[in-house]
């Protein structure tokens, strides 16, 4: 059922879809620059063009929708009964802003972040104003690859604010050692934020590291967070003095779970010495190397006595389930409050030929009966997630070509908005049933 796909444009004027209705347009707003399909009984809308490389979304308490439009600042959005919007101005200007935008739990403080530093504005939710000057919350984050900043707050702790850092190139080996305070999680606590802010090496504790680049984040619905790792380009794996290119379906990207962040988590997640297998290279055959290690299992590039397979297998903590590699998954959302599947944006890749991704993705979970929640699928599955909105023909993907979903949230009716960077785009997505 779920994988049976439909066109993405419905016949009816309007379509109920979980108790609102999805406009089959928003008026004044153009069609989408890119054809897409979308999952049975899914219909989208698209409800904002022209804006400035939108990344991420948050939603005030009066509903208006906040984006961070990279480069510019954040643009906030006022909207109707149906999703669309129907007036915009610019809220915040400034330039630096790139990605990561938070509302605080009672609504009166909005956060968002440059590559470098974390801000926070008093922000009135009956107005749509902020006031006074933006007071620093962290420092010292600036990289040179790796940009986007991520920003959650839980939601049984208001106090402390998570944000995450990606490495400073492809292969960042100093992050071995999370005093560098890159490939990493941290947690920082809001109500005792230092004059001119935390810094982000000294201060906070880890929620995990050796996570390559995590910018996805999400709660489930017993408070433990969930992130979406983008893995290493161009790998090459040397076994016994032969180099063999692996690059095309490995590394997979990853889902980790990274657990109660109210407490420090020192785990090692693998990077940057270990890397999780999509696809198991049968041109590799010695025994010690990735033919006889399975989708999910992680494993070393160069294996040799005294470090390889069994040793990652051994001290990092493996993903939960894994993506196709060079998705570049960049979203993590969940729909509350069933906590049913968990919503993931794939930017799309540029390190594969043909390309892969480029599309809106659900990972369905389950409660277990220890009272958590986890995927439905096993950890060595590389089928545990099914397309929503996708392009026709992924594989002639690029980005003049196919949208490049971004951002992810939920309106308080259920609808999920959706920003795509490089077309200047946002959507508006349902479900019926």
């Amino acid at each position: 059922m779920w994988l049976i796909r439909i066109a993405s444009i419905a016949a009816a004027l309007f379509i109920t879809v979980g108790g609102f209705t999805i406009p089959q347009s928003c008026p004044g707003i153009p069609s989408p620059h890119y054809p897409f399909e979308l999952a049975k009984d899914w219909k989208a809308a698209k409800v904002a063009d022209g804006l400035h490389s939108p990344r991420g979304l948050a939603l005030d308490g009066e509903g208006r929708l906040l984006i961070v439009e990279e480069g510019m600042g954040i643009s906030q959005h006022t909207v109707d009964t149906n999703g669309c919007i129907t007036s915009s101005r610019v809220l915040i200007s400034m330039p630096a802003l790139n990605h990561g935008i938070y509302m605080g739990s009672d609504g009166g403080a909005l956060y968002a972040s440059s590559a470098a530093t974390v801000f926070r504005w008093t922000y009135d939710p009956k107005s749509g104003n902020t006031s006074g000057s933006p007071v620093t919350i962290i420092t010292g984050m600036a990289n040179e690859d790796h940009v986007s900043r991520t920003l959650i707050i839980p939601p049984t702790r208001p106090d402390l604010l998570v944000v995450s850092r990606g490495s400073n190139s492809n292969l960042d080996y100093a992050t071995i050692n999370p005093a560098t305070a890159r490939s990493i999680v941290k947690v920082f606590d809001i109500m005792k934020v230092p004059n001119g802010g935390y810094d982000y090496a000294k201060d906070g504790w880890n929620a995990g590291y050796g996570l390559r680049n995590d910018v996805g984040l999400a709660f489930d619905g017993n408070n433990m967070l969930w992130s979406v790792e983008n893995s290493a380009d161009q790998l090459m794996r040397e076994v016994n003095g032969v180099t063999t290119d692996i690059h095309m379906d490995n590394p997979a990207e990853k889902l980790n779970f990274l657990g109660d962040i109210a407490t420090p988590n020192n785990a090692w997640y693998g990077y940057p010495a270990c890397f999780a297998v999509w696809r198991p290279d049968p041109a590799i055959v010695d025994g010690t190397t990735m033919h006889e290690v399975g989708v999910g299992q992680q494993f070393a590039l160069a294996p040799n006595n005294t470090f390889n397979d069994t040793t990652c297998a051994s001290l990092a903590r493996p993903p939960r389930l894994v993506f196709e590699a060079h998705t570049a998954p960049l979203d993590a959302k969940f729909d509350m409050p069933r906590y049913e599947n968990m919503f993931v944006t794939f930017h799309g890749s540029w390190d594969r030929n043909p390309p892969v991704g480029y599309k809106l993705v659900a990972v369905p979970f389950t409660r277990i009966t220890q009272g958590g929640y986890e995927p439905v699928a096993p950890a060595n599955s590389n089928a545990g997630y099914f397309d929503i909105f996708y392009p026709p023909d992924e594989g002639k993907c690029s980005s003049s070509t196919c949208a490049r979903p971004v951002g992810l949230v939920f309106d308080t009716v259920g609808r999920l908005y959706m920003t795509s960077d490089t077309s200047g785009e946002v959507f508006m997505l349902g479900r019926s049933g």
